[in-house]
């Protein structure tokens, strides 16, 4: 690298040149009136200076006067007065008929045995591209962003498109099975609508299960609950925050829990009854409980065929590595998902 005499010689081996000498990086040394003293060959060729004339010269008057700002000049007085120093000041390098640089200045005095005037060591750092790739970067996050709001509307629009034309053939089916098998795929279409609504809000990308499971518990509620005088449906959960995978499972077997005793545990419309949603979360692990005060579980209900929610409820503790403990609790039953700590 090329560098160049300053105006002493004999202090070319003073620690203020050495620093200078041994740059790699733009650094100028000015004195106390903030004349330069030497400048790395980096220096001058990153700002397209004439290596004969720096030298010598007032560091405002370098180039076409495009260092002559006055707060640069201030703070770079005020350091060799040594009232300060100047750390990462960014600074804007204007030159007609050029591009804008962006720049971070350091500069600090050199106070060692043996100098011969104050002197300043200022390095200077181009960060123009790293600033326009943050910036590109930017951009493209937020039309991500975009995007992604644009996906989540069209998926929530297009549920909600599917739960009513389900809702319609329900009605209009004669057999009461088939409008059964409608009416389950309804509620639980409206139940992943409710999620991706969660889940769409959550930009952090972890989610608070106490409002989730809150809202999830009004929204099936809302869908299925017939007489909300007669059956109450609520939610009792700590303030356990957890990753997005983790609540859409939870989420899926709230819903299919919740369901299920909507369905067989108060078969009697006219019945009232309660519902508890459950979650607590210890050092040990956590527990997720559904338990209703309804009529409870069948004498025959350990030989009778797993239906479709068991069958969910089932894969979907067994990826969240939990066991499903079922107790009939007189009256009504608790289905709980327990996991433990590893």
């Amino acid at each position: 690298m090329e560098f160049f005499t300053p105006l002493l010689p004999d202090a070319a081996s003073s620690l203020g040149m050495a620093l200078v000498l041994s740059s790699a990086t733009p650094l100028v040394l000015l004195d106390a009136d903030l004349v330069v003293q030497a400048a790395s060959g980096s220096f001058c060729g990153a700002f397209a200076l004439d290596p004969d004339k720096v030298v010598g010269l007032d560091f405002a008057k370098l180039g076409a006067g495009e260092w002559s700002a006055p707060t640069l000049g201030s703070l770079l007085r005020a350091t060799v007065a040594g009232n300060a120093a100047i750390r990462a000041y960014e600074f804007d390098l204007v030159r007609a008929g050029q591009p804008t640089r962006h720049l971070i200045i350091n500069a600090h005095r050199l106070d060692y045995p043996g100098s011969d005037g104050d002197r300043i060591a200022v390095a200077i750092a181009d960060v123009t591209e790293a600033r326009q790739t943050e910036k590109l970067k930017d951009d493209v996050v937020r039309e991500k962003l975009v995007l992604l709001e644009e996906l989540q509307h069209r998926v929530a629009n297009s549920l909600q498109i599917i739960a009513s034309v389900l809702m319609q053939s329900a009605r209009k089916v004669q057999s009461d099975e088939a409008r059964s098998h409608l009416q389950n795929a309804h509620h639980r279409v409206m139940s992943i609508a409710t999620l991706q609504r969660q889940l769409a809000a959550t930009r952090a990308g972890n989610v608070k299960l106490r409002p989730y499971l809150t809202d999830l518990c009004d929204s099936i509620g809302a869908s299925m609950i017939y007489d909300p005088s007669l059956i109450t449906l609520r939610a009792d959960v700590d303030d356990t925050v957890v990753g997005p995978e983790v609540s859409v499972s939870l989420g899926l077997i709230v819903t299919e829990l919740v369901i299920n005793a909507l369905k067989h545990a108060f078969p009697d419309r006219t019945a009232c009854g309660t519902i508890i949603v459950d979650y607590k979360s210890e050092a040990t692990g956590w527990t997720l409980k559904v338990e209703d005060d309804g009529i409870g579980m069948p004498g025959d209900h350990e030989t009778q065929k797993p239906g479709l929610g068991t069958g969910i409820v089932d894969a979907l503790s067994n990826q969240l590595n939990s066991a499903v403990v079922v107790t009939a609790t007189n009256p009504g039953t608790r289905v709980a998902i327990v996991h433990l700590n590893k």
